[in-house]
Order: structure tokens, then C-alpha cells, then sequence
């Protein structure tokens, strides 16, 4: 117990706050957490945040608080993704008659950081975070940078995001959460038909490769 008090005595804010946030069931963070969710829900489903709800972890994905740099909260409900079928009619065959029990094929966050991207088109997202949730959303803040200020274009840091290629990573799947949809995010012998893409992998397969010296 002294050793536990001399490292608490010894954090810093930033390392403080990322230690109260591995235990999301203390007191402290279900108050919290409960007051937040409920002015989120009074709040428009995408809206601009003054600044980021959990700093330690802004930071850590690459935020900083300077000109160039923005915080939105966006809001997503939860659940599966039901089909958009008129009347409940696939027209299909009964294998494609599914219309409930569907999941994505992306996840909430990735979600969040496109619906993000499409209320302010002009900047870039960079990374995202979850910072709350209730029975009904889930509620995420996504760093977008605007490629287009000097603070940014001047930053060796992060200058890279104003090149053409990183226009919309988030509807690429170029952000975290979106190579983890992609089944990107793990290594070795399971991984193998995920690189470059799952798609490309299976491209490859469908040809037949007959060299000359084989």
C-alpha cells in the first residue's frame, strides 16, 4: 500500500487520468459518466466539442491543442443494422431474406468518424476515441485537422495528413477504427489472406501464375 501511494504521489495529471479511466466502475466515473450521457442526449447528434473530454487519451491519438486542431462529439445509436427494405421484401432468394438479426460490417466508431467527416468536409479526421454510452447511443469524439492552416502545413509532425492521398481516410478505411474492420490490426499466420486487403488476396488466388523456371 505505501508503494501504491508513492506512484500515485508520483503521476502526473495525464497518467492520473488514464489509470481513473481503467476503472470505469468506481464511483467516480459512473457519476460521471451518467451526468454526461445525459446533457450528450440534449445535445445535436453531431456538434462541435471546446475541447477534448479526455485529454490523456486526445493527446495519446495525436492531439494537440494549438490552431488547426478540432474536437467533434457525435453520437450513434446502438444495435444491429437493419435492413432498409420496403415492407420487409428482399426480393430474393430465402438465404437473402434477412432483415433483423444483420450486423455492420464497420463498427460504431468508425461510423461515428465518417458522420464526423461529412458535417465538416474541409477537414481531415485523425483519430477518435469513446467517451460515453447509455442503453440507447454510443458516444465517441473524433480530432480532425484542417490540412489547410499553417499551423499544420508548417508542423513536420503532422504535415503528412495534407497530402491529396489522405483526403477522406475515414471512408477508406485508413483510420484506426476503420483497419480494424479491415482485419488489419493483428499479425502471423491468421492474418495472412488480410494483407494487402481481403479482396486483393482473393484476387490473387483467382489467378494461375505459370513461370517460365518454376
Amino acid at each position: 500500500h505505501v508503494e501504491a501511494a508513492a506512484d500515485a504521489a508520483n503521476m502526473g495529471a495525464y497518467k492520473y487520468l488514464e489509470e481513473l479511466y481503467k476503472k470505469k466502475q468506481s464511483d467516480v466515473l459512473r457519476f460521471l459518466f451518467r451526468v454526461r450521457a445525459w446533457e450528450y442526449r440534449q445535445l445535436p447528434a453531431v456538434h462541435r466539442a471546446s475541447r477534448p473530454t479526455r485529454p490523456d487519451k486526445a493527446r495519446r491519438l495525436g492531439y494537440k491543442a494549438k490552431q488547426g486542431y478540432t474536437v467533434y462529439r457525435v453520437r450513434v445509436r446502438r444495435g444491429g443494422r437493419k435492413r432498409p427494405v420496403p415492407g420487409g421484401k428482399t426480393m430474393g432468394k430465402p438465404r437473402s431474406q434477412g432483415i433483423n438479426e444483420l450486423k455492420p460490417a464497420r463498427n460504431k466508431r468508425a461510423l461515428a468518424e465518417q458522420r464526423a467527416a461529412a458535417r465538416c468536409p474541409n477537414l481531415r479526421v485523425l483519430n477518435s476515441y469513446w467517451v460515453n454510452q447509455d442503453s440507447t447511443f454510443k458516444f465517441y469524439e473524433v480530432i480532425l485537422v484542417d490540412p489547410f492552416h499553417n499551423a499544420i502545413r508548417n508542423d513536420p509532425r503532422i504535415n503528412w495528413i495534407c497530402n491529396a492521398v489522405h483526403k477522406h481516410r475515414e471512408a477508406h478505411g485508413l483510420t484506426a477504427a476503420g483497419r480494424r474492420s479491415r482485419g488489419l490490426n493483428g499479425k502471423g499466420g491468421f492474418f495472412n489472406k488480410s494483407r494487402p486487403s481481403r479482396k486483393a488476396t482473393w484476387r490473387r488466388h483467382q489467378k494461375l501464375s505459370l513461370r517460365r523456371y518454376r
